[in-house]
């Protein structure tokens, strides 16, 4: 019996049919290997076509036929989405800036650069509306992964009915990449066991690259390929990520370009420049010495008449007043303006460093021959310059994130000349931070005013655009980009994906500024609102209306005043584009109408409920597999465990004890750590003698070691900690004991309070990153014996209620 199908008909007339979709033009021999098919795209992954051969009882009579492939549109462009981090509006020299953006620059110059483009104010919600085309509450990312709570707006899970852009493209044919940070991987979520939909696989990338969280150590990065951890710097000396990232990134476009020349790539490409820890190599930080002796606010005059001339600030722009709280330049002492002038300029390293490595990928698409029709979409940061290092600066930004703030200006100018290298994890005083986002108020977290939102956008796509070095002025945000690439590609947003009903795109296309005629059009964009941490802002058709910031965020131990008591300022955008000029007290009823339709933009968008207890929120109980756990034991050797996972012994008494066989010849190596050279601690062998090191943020290195070297055999080793408390950090009294016998006892004045480094992990049997103490040995240090035990015992946590308040205030630096 002959057996042939519905689909045979389509193929007959040119196109195949899907059941439950359009008919879609086909290309090539229809059902040979080659045969290619787009799709309408409603329905991803599109239903399986019906077998359009012949079957016979014979193979000789019957006839083959293959499924086709599916391919994007023709002539849809390649897309290579780029964003920096942490850089507000005023660093980029293509915006103003006083540090050089040569890669920016030939965006900007052979495309358009736009001056009303807006983030979220913090990285994983602005990451969350970039890929998804929805807003950040909409997604679950209302703050941060790590300040994450049980409320939709805020639960850090990307839900499986908003696909990503990378879900989008890769749906419709295109090799789907992801390339440095991922700040959207709940936190919780982080481990081996996964479940890994919310990794960047599981969110529609075929091959990631790069490392989880905030922010990582740039020259031991906490670095996946894919699902696994890997080790890139061991034996090349001299390594940083942002080459490493740059270099990944041109060999798998190389590939793809070899193995299928003609298929479109979309290459998501987030280096951690220049996030802290700011860690240029060398030769970028001595490019800037001495540029920054003018000081912030002389600075920040410069960057505003930079933006002037180039015309990337109306001419009626004014620049906003310098803060009370910030000290200005002329009132420092000598030292003070050598250790800030030595921090911007490994800033301005890291930054421009950055910049030059996305040059070397946009040559390499240049050098494949694919430039002409690749959009290139550059956003300068996401979000506004950070102040998390606090008044002075930091050489350890995990002092900061422990309540340790203001290290005194004498100890921070002992790393002066090492300042970004691998002995230091650096980040830059507040004021850099204010002036950088110039000319506009506040900083990054702010999420009421431009200082925390407006960053530098430049497109480019030479066979598409045509008004080349054009500036736009529409009123755009991160959720207009997927659309914006959508409409580039001729693809349409998905009804279903994975049979899962989609949210609708909340953005809207910019693709209409591309042309010319479009130059001065009104923007598409009519409303968006602003919230983070309850500071809040709603913008409506070129009017704005916010929040004063009660707390700046680099300000500690401060009460926050109920959510109904903030003070509301109005502004008229078209003539005030910096927000210098308050209208609120002179047009009451405008600002009623506006904080109206906030509340109306909110309760649409899961914004609701308003927490303004900020980073407090880190200590929210949130998913994990150890959850009221206080016994843990692990056999043989456990690498790359995440923070998260482990046991915590903050704020607590505990017993660590190993079981272990040191081998003929000595016993060497780590038996169990987490964190490292920032912070942490480590249970090891030293040339067979036994160590227990805990490193205080690199304020303290305690040191507990026995005399004599552990003879060849099984042994117990236990170290327990008596704690202090009640109390928050309190210091505790170590024993260290071998097979039942106390080898030593020492006394530590204080603890870590809050956080370990969540770019290290919990590692058995081997340390892998950094060590906690680089005098006693480097990494990697495995044991050489065997492991046959490990267990923790954990005591109660000793805080009391008004610990957990300090708690709550101190986190407001998390990391983020």
């Amino acid at each position: 019996m002959k057996i042939t199908t519905a689909l045979s008909l389509g193929f007959l007339l040119g196109t195949s049919y899907l059941p439950g979709a359009m008919a879609q033009q086909i290309t090539g021999t229809p059902g040979s290997p080659s045969a290619t098919v787009t799709i309408d795209g409603k329905q991803l992954p599109p239903p399986p076509a019906e077998f359009g051969g012949a079957i016979e009882e014979s193979a000789k009579d019957s006839k083959p036929w293959w499924p086709p492939r599916v391919v994007p549109p023709k002539g849809a462009p390649n897309i290579l989405l780029i964003m920096t981090d942490d850089q507000g509006y005023g660093v980029s020299g293509t915006f103003g800036g006083v540090i050089p953006t040569p890669a920016l620059d030939r965006v900007a110059n052979t495309g358009l650069r736009y001056t009303q483009f807006c983030s979220t104010a913090l990285c994983s919600p602005t990451r969350a509306a970039l890929i998804t085309g929805r807003n950040h509450h909409s997604t679950g990312n209302g703050v941060i992964g790590e300040l994450s709570t049980g409320y939709p707006g805020y639960d850090s899970i990307i839900g499986q009915d908003n696909a990503t852009i990378g879900a989008i493209l890769k749906g419709n044919g295109y090799a789907t990449s992801w390339f440095g940070k991922n700040h959207n991987t709940p936190g919780f979520q982080y481990s081996a066991a996964g479940p890994f939909d919310q990794w960047p696989s599981g969110m529609g990338f075929d091959y990631f690259y790069g490392f989880l969280g905030g922010e990582t150590d740039q020259w031991t990065p906490y670095l996946f390929r894919d699902h696994t951890q890997v080790f890139p710097w061991i034996g090349k000396p001299g390594y940083n990520l942002t080459t490493d990232m740059a270099d990944e990134a041109i060999t798998h476009m190389r590939n793809l370009n070899a193995a299928s020349p003609d298929q479109p790539f979309f290459v998501y490409y987030v280096p951690g420049g220049s996030h802290s820890p700011h860690q240029p190599t060398k030769e970028w930080s001595d490019k800037f010495k001495g540029k920054f002796d003018m000081g912030w606010n002389a600075m920040r005059e410069q960057i505003f008449a930079n933006q002037k001339r180039l015309g990337v600030i109306p001419a009626n722009a004014e620049l906003t007043a310098w803060p009370d709280e910030l000290a200005k330049w002329e009132t420092l002492s000598a030292d003070e303006k050598k250790l800030f002038a030595r921090q911007a300029e490994v800033y301005a390293g890291y930054t421009a460093y950055t910049d030059n490595e996305i040059g070397r990928v946009i040559k390499a698409v240049e050098d494949m021959g694919k430039l002409d029709n690749t959009l290139i979409i550059y956003i300068v940061g996401d979000n506004g310059t950070s102040p998390e290092g606090t008044l002075l600066g930091t050489p350890n930004q995990f002092t900061a994130y422990n309540g340790v703030l203001d290290v005194p200006v004498e100890e921070q100018l002992k790393f002066y000349d090492a300042w970004g290298s691998p002995a230091t994890y650096p980040h830059m005083a507040v004021g850099w931070s204010w002036a950088f986002d110039a000319p506009f108020k506040w900083t990054k977290q702010v999420a009421s005013h431009f200082g925390g939102t407006r960053q530098g956008l430049a497109i480019s796509w030479p066979a598409r655009i045509k008004d080349v070095g054009g500036i736009r002025h529409q009123f755009h945000h991160m959720i207009d980009i997927v659309p914006t690439i959508l409409e580039s590609t001729g693809i349409q947003a998905p009804a279903q994906v994975n049979g899962i009903g989609q949210t609708p795109i909340e953005g809207v296309s910019m693709a209409y500024t591309f042309d010319k005629a479009n130059a001065d059009a009104a923007s598409t964009r009519k409303t968006q609102y602003f919230e983070m941490a309850a500071n809040r802002g709603i913008y409506d058709d070129g009017w704005y209306a916010n929040t004063t910031p009660p707390v700046a965020p680099w300000i500690l131990n401060a009460p926050m005043p109920d959510i109904g008591a903030y003070k509301w300022e109005l502004y008229n955008l078209s003539e005030d584009y910096s927000q210098a000029h308050d209208l609120a007290a002179v047009m009451p009823d405008k600002l009623k109408q506006m904080q109206a339709t906030f509340l109306q933009e909110a309760g649409k968008y899961k914004v609701l409920p308003l927490d303004n207890s900020a980073f407090a929120r880190a200590i929210t109980p949130r998913p994990s597999a150890t959850a009221g756990k206080t016994f843990f034991t692990y056999t043989g050797e456990n690498v790359g465990i995440p923070t998260g996972n482990a046991p915590s012994i903050l704020n607590r008494s505990y017993t660590i004890t190993a079981n272990v066989e040191v081998p003929q010849g000595g016993g060497d190596g780590m038996i169990v750590t987490e964190g490292g050279r920032w912070g942490g601690y480590g249970l090891y062998l030293l040339k067979g003698k036994p160590v227990f090191n805990y490193n205080l943020l690199m304020l303290l290195q305690a040191r507990w070691a026995g005399d004599e070297p552990l003879a060849e055999g099984k042994h117990t080793i236990a170290f327990e900690f008596a704690y202090d408390g009640p109390g928050l950090a309190k210091g505790g009294t170590g024993l260290l004991k071998v097979d039942g016998i106390l080898v030593r006892s020492l006394h530590i004045p204080k603890t870590i309070p809050f956080l370990l480094p969540a770019d290290e992990t919990f590692d058995i049997g081997l340390d892998t990153r950094t060590g906690v103490n680089d005098k006693d040995y480097q990494v990697p240090f495995r044991f050489n014996g065997k492991i046959a035990q490990v267990t923790f015992k954990l005591e109660p946590e000793q805080l009391t209620s008004n610990d957990h308040q300090a708690i709550k205030h101190a986190l407001n630096t998390a990391r983020d």
